[in-house]
């Protein structure tokens, strides 16, 4: 079921119950993450969702292993949603990606 309008398109996004919000809670005490982004890239609906995740338990696992966690923690809320994707870090990877991008960067360097 699609939505016509924007009115639609909100008021399907309040069905699901699944918010960027109810999301970013979720993994961060279950996985006991220290940085959590979630974006909703489905144009209004809430039924697609992109997120960044930094948690120690990535530690030591291949990325299929992290996806599987976060799947697995998530299994209820992407059932009633139409598209996932996350990027998963160990705090370490974390400083370094930012680092690249020069966010990580003291400032005046």
């Amino acid at each position: 079921m699609s939505a016509e309008t924007d009115a639609q398109a909100a008021e399907l996004a309040n069905t699901s119950g699944i918010t960027p919000t109810s999301l970013q809670k979720t993994l961060t005490e279950k996985l006991d993450a220290e940085h959590v982004t979630i974006e909703d890239i489905s144009g209004g609906c809430g039924q697609a969702f992109e997120a960044t995740i930094v948690s120690a338990q990535f530690a030591k696992k291949t990325s299929l292993a992290r996806h599987r966690l976060v799947n697995s923690t998530l299994k209820t809320e992407i059932a009633a949603i139409h598209a996932w994707t996350s990027k998963c870090f160990t705090p370490e990877e974390w400083e370094r990606e930012r680092v690249q991008e020069g966010e990580g960067l003291p400032a005046g360097v």
